[in-house]
């Protein structure tokens, strides 16, 4: 039997956020949906890749003798995908630090080693660990086990969610969790579409029924300019959320941090030119919610 991995591309300590308590935040390699506005467009690959750091490099190409497939370029980025295989010779060459492999198959036994340092800390604040990414739920074999291992030693555990996985193969590990991060983008499924590439059909239809069910759902609802903060969008999310009976919902401000980690990998992804969210549109939005009997967690 193959053992279980999964992609694992960033371990965040003593996080006071997602969650309750001091917190270890879990982030996955993967995605199926590609935001407009992704925040780590650096997760969306399920496959670790070496990332360049142009800033760091001083062009005294050290490391490219040491690459056996020849996939150094000299000019522009410096790494040819089609031809790497992530054997990080030149990782381990580069005197400089400008190559830096973004992602690592662990296995939960690996991972929960690893997290096993922060119990202290987790007992001692009523802490855990959140699974974010990327997507994690495109990873249900290693997200149980790890649910297994964290329920043996009394540990919270929590996951963020875009909402696009099975409901029949994750019912029963959804069961396991103490909170459930579940994001609503847009409520509009053109838009959606648009926005995301995927419809919100399976979505939508998943936070029915985590509430039906009566899980511990969060909702979500990120804040970016001209994507999903017009009236016709507030009013959507608005009507849903109360479709539901949910008196709550968590706010995320846009920032514009992952677009500097577009480069590093050589994405895609198009850069939005928009600043971190305005406060004072913050305030007003938050403010509207509350005059529709909807409430804004603390953050």
């Amino acid at each position: 039997m193959d053992q279980v991995t999964a992609p694992i591309f960033d371990i965040q300590r003593f996080s006071l956020h997602d969650g309750p308590g001091i917190r270890t935040l879990v982030f996955f390699k993967g995605c199926n949906l590609h935001c407009a506005w992704c925040q780590n467009p650096e997760s969306q690959d399920v496959e670790p890749l070496v990332a360049f750091y142009t800033d760091r490099c001083n062009r005294s190409f050290d490391f490219l003798k040491a690459c056996p497939r020849e996939a150094i370029n000299r000019d522009g980025f410096r790494i040819d995908y089609a031809k790497c295989d992530n054997c990080l010779a030149c990782v381990e060459a580069c005197s400089q630090n400008a190559l830096r492999l973004i992602g690592e198959h662990m296995t939960p036994e690996h991972l929960f080693t690893s997290l096993m340092a922060d119990l202290p800390y987790y007992r001692s604040s009523g802490g855990g660990v959140t699974f974010s990414g990327g997507e994690p739920t495109l990873y249900p074999k290693f997200i149980d086990q790890m649910l297994n291992l964290c329920g043996e030693e009394g540990i919270h555990t929590a996951i963020e969610t875009c909402g696009t996985y099975s409901p029949d193969r994750w019912q029963p590990i959804l069961n396991k969790l103490g909170l459930i991060y579940f994001d609503l983008k847009i409520i509009d499924s053109e838009r959606h579409i648009k926005a995301t590439g995927r419809d919100n059909k399976q979505i939508l239809s998943n936070a029915r029924r985590l509430v039906e069910q009566g899980l511990p759902v969060e909702f979500r609802v990120p804040l970016v300019d001209g994507y999903t903060d017009n009236h016709e969008d507030l009013q959507d999310i608005t009507n849903f959320v109360k479709e539901l009976k949910q008196s709550h919902i968590h706010l995320l401000s846009y920032h514009n941090m992952g677009e500097s980690k577009i480069d590093i990998i050589n994405g895609s992804q198009n850069t939005l030119g928009l600043k971190t969210y305005d406060a004072c549109r913050y305030r007003e939005i938050k403010e509207w919610f509350s005059s529709q009997d909807i409430k804004i967690f603390d953050e």
